[in-house]
């Protein structure tokens, strides 16, 4: 049975508020939605601990996988308004594509773990690599459904996500430097987080995009709005992704898993009754796409609420760190004031804190436009527009805008430390020297050298 045999007789309209009508008009969409594997991004956050800096921002991965979804629809529909193929190999849109468009758009994030950025650094893991094995293993509904379209589809899904589909266009749908991911993320995290970094005029960028035969292009006259999108996400970026109390809830999160990990592999005798049965497969390093998909942010939290009673006293105090939402304080370094962070840290040693569990480093920067380059490791594909005769010409080669920021990162590095120390009074006064040196290394939330900055 083709995929379209299976068009619903209704369609499905799902209420959106950034979308306003996300409409699903076949049954093996529906069906992919309905799975299990889908329905637990129902209960993975979008932002992960975005939620403890931005309150309204507890979206899930749920809603962004059906916008993703609703705008790759719309891009489909409009390629096939406008620009139908006509003969092969003419670079103009091929409707056979839309199945595989469509499904890959939806199932792109399946992979996606609990805090899933934090929860890779600990345990090793790849949400693109598990996503493939979702999409690809026959124990999953997710692959018995694609598979009803063919017994090839669900790979063809599968490799539009690793980027080796054989058609640029549909892969540069999913992921590219303007794709409908990026652009449901931008908008949606806008709304949710309550700010308007991320708006966009997603209905301009969506009306001046074209199918060329190396992928997707954008009519020259609409310039404008895809540097809008650019700056857009420069700013989510620097204001939303990269909030410094945000980052300090991944550094606690991060270390609460790194020590709930030790325990288990070091300090059993110490606390034989520490089995987190779910977790356990993890901290083993032998875990199976079952104990991956039984995890989602609920159950994190349950252990979380679990290690508050822990006999561990950095297990117990992590935990109720992060659940009492009590960030650690930051401030920004360089090169130049690098070196001292080795000092820092020993005065946190000193004042009682170990210094492997309560600092830690963070560089967050990001290319807000990259240029192609095919040295580097991953080389993006650049924005190309198409000129009145038909030529195409790159972006940052005609808008001084995205010029002024093409291929420069934007970002800072943070040193991450326990609130106390900055505290003026503290309860036990052998530590008040220890307190006073560490803040003379703290000037406007920047490591200073004070010898340097001496009156």
């Amino acid at each position: 049975m083709s995929f379209q045999d299976e068009q619903l007789a209704k369609e499905k309209v799902f209420r959106d508020p950034i979308h306003g009508q996300i409409i699903v008009d076949n049954q093996i969409l529906l069906d992919l939605i309905n799975t299990p594997e889908f329905q637990r991004l129902r209960r993975i956050k979008q932002l992960g601990t975005s939620s403890l800096t931005f309150h309204g921002a507890e979206h899930s991965r749920f809603g962004h996988c059906l916008g993703v979804y609703e705008i790759t629809r719309r891009m489909c529909n409009r390629f096939q308004r406008n620009y139908p193929t006509r003969k092969p190999g003419d670079g103009l849109w091929d409707d056979r594509e839309r199945p595989v468009a469509l499904c890959a758009a939806l199932l792109h994030d399946l992979g996606h773990g609990p805090y899933s950025h934090t929860f890779e650094h600990i345990f090793h893991t790849d949400h693109e690599a598990i996503t493939r094995e979702i999409i690809t293993s026959s124990s999953t509904n997710v692959n018995q459904i694609l598979s009803r379209v063919s017994p090839t589809f669900p790979e063809e899904v599968a490799s539009v996500i690793d980027h080796t589909y054989h058609n640029p266009q549909v892969v540069q749908m999913i992921s590219s430097q303007v794709d409908a991911d990026r652009m449901d993320y931008l908008q949606r995290d806008s709304y949710y987080t309550g700010t308007n970094y991320g708006k966009f005029d997603l209905d301009r960028v969506l009306l001046m995009m074209r199918p060329i035969k190396s992928g997707i292009a954008f009519d020259i006259s609409g310039m404008h709005a895809v540097e809008d999108y650019i700056i857009s996400r420069l700013q989510m970026y620097l204001q939303i992704y990269f909030h410094p109390v945000s980052r300090s809830m991944e550094v606690i999160l991060d270390h609460l898993l790194k020590r709930a990990k030790y325990i288990y592999q070091h300090l059993s005798e110490f606390e034989p009754e520490f089995t987190p049965y779910m977790l356990m497969p993890f901290f083993n390093n032998r875990f199976t796409l079952d104990d991956y998909l039984a995890l989602d942010d609920g159950v994190l939290t349950t252990y979380f609420n679990h290690w508050t009673h822990s006999r561990d006293e950095i297990l117990n105090d992590l935990a109720r760190r992060f659940l009492n939402r009590r960030p650690l304080k930051s401030a920004l370094y360089d090169e130049k004031s690098k070196p001292l962070l080795p000092k820092l840290r020993k005065l946190i040693q000193t004042a009682g804190f170990n210094s492997d569990y309560y600092t830690a480093v963070n560089d967050s920067f990001k290319l807000p436009y990259d240029t192609y380059n095919p040295q580097n490791s991953n080389p993006q594909t650049q924005i190309e527009l198409i000129q009145p005769n038909g030529n195409l010409i790159e972006l940052s080669q005609v808008s001084t805008l995205v010029a002024s920021v093409s291929g420069k990162e934007a970002g800072d590095q943070r040193f991450f430390f326990p609130k106390e120390m900055l505290n003026e009074h503290q309860d036990i006064e052998i530590f008040e020297p220890i307190y006073e040196e560490f803040q003379s290394y703290i000037q406007n939330n920047h490591i200073i050298n004070p010898k340097e900055h001496k009156q």
